[in-house]
């Protein structure tokens, strides 16, 4: 199977560069696995399409404010994308590094509000491990200091309205680069009607790395290698998977994030085991779905990863045609843009 076989022509201007008025304003695609119909309507209707009984899980993650802007003492600006926290009293991270010149270990970076931030050692890929010191708690300086790490995509720095809509109103559990996309839809209260509607509602956390943004490099699909995400199911959301399965009702998985989670922790029966660690489950076509019957999720980039793992839940020519009827209608693409219910 080619990456190119996951293809489709999406005209600049359809790319949503600002989140729509309103959350559950956006548009909703409804894919039917069954019939192979597609219809249209808005997101803040989605109540309508779950039943009683149904369990929707979602990503509570809340995405870092991952990029830090700095200098080097003899000038220079440098650029710091926090990636992981490794255990441990110190705040050392693993960071991608950019700036003029080459690091060495033992740099020094001047950052704002008086922290300063040392390289200490290259880790594999194009990784750096850094160490922070800052004259308050980390978090706080991060929280004001550091900006959104939006998509390269948008072609724009963060601003003011991102720390609020690059947000689901769920966010709970730091560690996230990136947002749980199809989350962002939903507003405080949507989901208290859906709970009003007799449907479930779980959590998982699954922290979105950097491999998101990055573009698949080889040719055929299974020479991928999936980066590793740290996750959480606990269980209460494993115990209320198997209610919902002894009631007949359904898994709707918010997001791509919450069906990898779900299907990494797949028990082969219809449930999961809870737990938590580093999941690395690469979904494409002809991979069997053993827990999640239903996907909420956005329109997503060409060739990517998160398109195959759709493709694989609804088909990959289904998936490409209700795309194209997107672009006809004038869907808004991506991290701001509308979604799609796979049912």
């Amino acid at each position: 199977m080619l990456v190119s076989d996951f293809a489709y022509e999406l005209p600049q201007e359809l790319i949503a560069r600002y989140p729509a008025a309103e959350r559950d304003a956006s548009r909703l695609m409804l894919l039917d696995r069954r019939t192979g119909s597609l219809s249209g309507t808005r997101f803040s209707e989605i109540v309508s399409m779950l039943s009683p009984g149904d369990l929707m899980v979602l990503n509570d993650t809340r995405v870092l404010a991952a990029r830090v802007l700095g200098a080097r003492p003899t000038g220079g600006r440098v650029e710091l994308f926090l990636v992981s926290r490794l255990p441990g009293p110190a705040e050392l991270w693993e960071c991608l590094v950019k700036g003029s010149k080459r690091f060495r270990p033992g740099q020094q970076i001047l950052l704002p509000a008086g922290a300063v931030a040392t390289v200490i050692d290259k880790q594999p890929g194009d990784v750096w491990l850094v160490r922070f010191d800052c004259p308050e708690p980390f978090e706080d300086w991060l929280e004001r200091e550091g900006h959104i790490p939006l998509p390269p995509y948008l072609h724009r720095a963060d601003e003011p309205l991102d720390r609020d809509r690059y947000q689901t109103v769920f966010a709970r559990e730091a560690g996230a680069v990136a947002a749980p996309t199809a989350g962002l839809h939903f507003t405080g209260e949507l989901l208290q009607k859906i709970a009003d509607r007799g449907v479930g509602i779980s959590w998982i956390t699954l922290h979105t790395g950097p491999g998101t943004f990055q573009p698949v490099r080889v040719e055929r699909v299974e020479d991928h290698r999936i980066h590793a995400e740290r996750y959480l199911l606990p269980e209460s959301t494993a115990d209320a998977i198997s209610a919902a399965r002894r009631r007949g009702g359904r898994v709707i998985a918010v997001g791509t994030t919450s069906a990898r989670t779900l299907e990494y922790c797949a028990d082969g029966q219809g449930g999961v085991v809870a737990g938590s660690g580093l999941a690395d489950i690469f979904i494409r076509p002809g991979y069997d779905f053993r827990v999640v019957d239903g996907l909420v999720t956005n329109f997503h980039l060409p060739e990517s990863t998160l398109l195959m793992l759709v493709s694989a839940f609804a088909g990959r020519d289904f998936v490409l045609e209700a795309y194209r009827q997107a672009v006809r209608d004038g869907y808004r693409f991506y991290s701001y843009g509308d979604a799609m219910m796979i049912v």
